[in-house]
């Protein structure tokens, strides 16, 4: 008997499976798409007895002909995963969305397989919006229900957590990919920074790294830049502030570890989804959230020189530790 992990895309959704799958107890099977980053991701990894990857194609932003013909293949590749499935006597099914969850998202429905739903944002993707009432399981942190305050975060945010109080360090994180408008924003206050003493670590994306190095350089300002870490949990601990774009698991592991922030979402994100996930804390009074095209340095200077320690303090208790264990011991609770 088997247990399916399923979805991806983007590595938002590929790093619930990667702490799921860390915590079960067998090797469980892994069906993703040929598109996204799925392949990069889990192709050689052992932890699975197998790997699928399918051409699956996404139903958002197409007209009404793609929509047709999106659904249409979906659920020709179901059948195809309905027997795989069946062939791997599938007990359930846990699904993080995204477009490459469909296939076997809906095979599960097919055979009456327990599906479960792990939705990362505040604004629930259409897959899982579409499928969430067939669901035996719906998990989100935004929401009340299962597992909610348990965003599998890794460990580490958690041990090296602290409270914050005055700004010494700052961190401009703008992802893997990188953000123009703030790696533009950071070299606009950088002088501003080093006059304060606040220390500078910037995630600039790995294409921009030279550049933004050199603008520092210009300025006559020492700053870490880098594209991708394998230490980011390490800069979180070290500062005190962060500006940051708001995909879920960055917003979950500065809670965590209890690093405030000014969030500026993707403008990009479908559905504005970085913008609900900030709203989440800036609702509870714990973090800030500002548009790319209104980003400015007064909003930055009255946040460094406010005490930060009573949001630290808060942060901290808004997400629970063991969130991957726990996931996983609620997939496992279906077979």
């Amino acid at each position: 008997m088997s247990i399916i992990l399923t979805g991806g895309g983007t590595g938002g959704h590929l790093t619930i499976i990667d702490a799921a799958v860390e915590h079960l107890d067998e090797k469980p099977i892994y069906i993703g798409s040929t598109k996204g980053q799925d392949r990069s991701w889990f192709e050689d990894d052992i932890r699975f007895e197998k790997s699928y990857f399918i051409d699956s194609v996404t139903v958002a932003d197409k007209g009404i002909f793609g929509k047709i013909f999106s659904l249409w293949h979906t659920a020709k590749v179901a059948l195809e995963i309905r027997r795989v499935l069946k062939d791997k006597d599938a007990k359930v099914v846990f699904s993080v969305g995204g477009f490459s969850a469909a296939p076997a998202s809906v095979a599960s429905l097919m055979l009456r397989v327990p599906l479960i739903i792990h939705e990362q944002n505040a604004y629930v993707g259409i897959l899982n919006r579409y499928l969430r009432p067939f669901a035996s399981s719906f998990i989100s942190t935004f929401e009340d229900g299962n597992l909610s305050n348990s965003y599998p975060v890794k460990q580490v945010f958690f041990e090296k957590q602290r409270v914050r109080g005055g700004v010494k360090s700052i961190l401009i994180s703008g992802g893997s990919q990188g953000s123009v408008a703030l790696n533009n924003f950071a070299i606009k206050l950088a002088i501003i920074f080093k006059r304060r003493g606040i220390k500078i670590y910037h995630q600039a994306g790995l294409n921009n790294v030279d550049l933004v190095k050199q603008e520092y350089e210009n300025l006559g300002v020492d700053a870490e830049v880098f594209g991708f870490t394998k230490d980011m949990p390490k800069i979180i601990e070290e500062a005190d502030f962060a500006i940051a774009r708001a995909g879920a698991s960055t917003l979950w592991e500065m809670t965590a570890n209890g690093l405030p922030a000014l969030f500026v979402p993707y403008p990009y994100a479908a559905n504005d989804h970085q913008y609900y996930n900030a709203k989440h804390l800036v609702d509870r009074g714990l973090a800030w959230v500002c548009r790319d095209k209104d980003l400015n340095e007064d909003i930055v200077l009255d946040i460094l020189d406010k005490d930060l320690s009573s949001i630290s303090r808060e942060l901290i208790k808004q997400i629970e530790p063991n969130g991957a264990k726990l996931l996983a011991k609620h997939i496992e609770e279906f077979i």
